[in-house]
């Protein structure tokens, strides 16, 4: 390459086009490459097993806004207000931000089911906090709302 001397207006000297104008540029991209070339290609996801042992995937449960002998629990809003109780119980990693506080934690949500409010609660939330899932099932049990758990038929429920 011909190097070609330009002055610039304004400057005193002269710019040697044959050379990189940043030097450092020239050595990051050299260590670039080398650095490149020791990295160990990516296994084929294909070929990948799953670990021996998966963890099990957490329970869930459903709390009836219907007592044991068939009436309908009062308050009305009784789900919402038991959902929010537990809004703060949230997995690691969850998003802050100024909307944060508003919604509910996924593991205690509140539903409807064939027009009957029902709560829906993760057994995940036992592990982030025992005293918040007893103090869940405990409202179930002293309230005598219905009980079950999702997936499991009705003959095989515990009581």
């Amino acid at each position: 390459m011909v190097a070609a001397a330009q002055q610039l207006p304004g400057q005193r000297g002269t710019i040697a086009a044959a050379h990189p104008p940043w030097p450092v540029l020239a050595t990051v991209a050299v260590a670039f490459e080398e650095a490149r070339a020791t990295v160990p290609p990516r296994p084929d996801p294909s070929s990948m097993t799953a670990p021996a042992h998966t963890p099990a995937k957490p329970r869930e449960f459903f709390i009836q806004g219907l007592t044991q002998d068939g009436r309908a629990f009062r308050p009305s809003d009784w789900a919402e207000r038991l959902a929010s109780a537990m809004a703060c119980f949230r997995p690691d990693g969850s998003v802050g931000g100024i909307g944060a506080f508003i919604g509910y934690s996924p593991y205690c949500v509140p539903t409807v089911v064939d027009g009957v409010k029902c709560v829906i609660v993760n057994e995940a939330l036992k592990a982030i906090e025992p005293m918040a899932w007893d103090f869940v099932m405990n409202f179930a049990r002293d309230n005598r709302l219905v009980l079950g758990e999702i997936g499991r038929p009705p003959q095989q429920q515990q009581t």
